[in-house]
């Protein structure tokens, strides 16, 4: 006989995950019955995420959170673990870039945000997630392929994202024996928002969709506990589109 219990649903945490990237995983995620936890700076932007994501019948929770502040991510921490005990995928997706210029004419101000929202942020949000993971648990960092590739004028964007990389090296084999595994997401380029900040004439018909990289994600999350797979690499990769 059937007890009738409801077995509870893995829960997703998604920073960044009003717009963009973000928001193409979490409505996958949600597809898959995730209970999702989205994060964002921008609080309308995270509304509208959150009405359109309920739409699909998931469990969502909205929680505005600038990872850059310690203060912001305990607080939004405290709020998450009075709704969920457990966190079983996070991925840290919150990024920004910054107009292009060379290293003599780029500012201290937009050096320490990128620096800041990239690869501090990376660190504070996982730091707080790691006492509410579990083996099994699943940590995704989108770092793009700038991890791997230098584009002249983006200093800024380069050293977060290759620091941010060399971070995820680290923290995977810190966690490997507690069975967490940690995939470096190095997507190419792809048609989202953050091309204003840098190049608003891109080619976006040339880019990989956001959609394609959340697939590709979701299909890394599923595989095998024992699969080996450390990088998710998807989109065009070289130095022109």
């Amino acid at each position: 006989m059937l007890s009738g219990r409801r077995v509870p649903a893995r829960v997703a945490l998604i920073t960044g995950g009003s717009r963009g990237i973000g928001l193409a995983l979490a409505r996958v995620f949600a597809r898959e019955g995730y209970a999702l936890v989205i994060t964002g700076r921008d609080r309308v932007r995270l509304n509208s995420a959150l009405k359109e994501l309920e739409q699909s019948d998931a469990e969502v929770t909205a929680l505005p959170c600038d990872v850059r502040d310690p203060t912001s991510v305990q607080e939004m921490f405290a709020e998450l673990r009075g709704k969920h005990q457990a966190i079983d995928v996070l991925i840290n997706n919150a990024g920004v870039a910054h107009a292009p210029a060379p290293v003599e004419k780029l500012s201290i101000a937009a050096w320490q945000e990128v620096i800041a929202t990239n690869l501090t942020g990376t660190f504070l949000v996982t730091r707080s997630a790691l006492p509410l993971m579990h083996t099994g648990g699943t940590i995704v960092n989108n770092l793009s392929i700038a991890a791997l590739q230098v584009f002249t004028g983006m200093s800024a964007y380069n050293a977060s994202k290759a620091g941010a990389l060399g971070f995820t090296n680290v923290l995977r084999e810190e966690l490997r024996p507690k069975g967490i595994r940690v995939l470096a997401l190095l997507p190419g380029a792809t048609d989202t928002e953050i091309w204003q900040q840098f190049w608003p004439d891109a080619p976006r018909e040339r880019m990989v969709s956001t959609g394609a990289v959340a697939e590709a994600v979701l299909l890394a999350v599923k595989a095998p506990a024992n699969t080996a797979i450390e990088e998710i690499r998807i989109g065009p990769t070289g130095g022109a589109l």
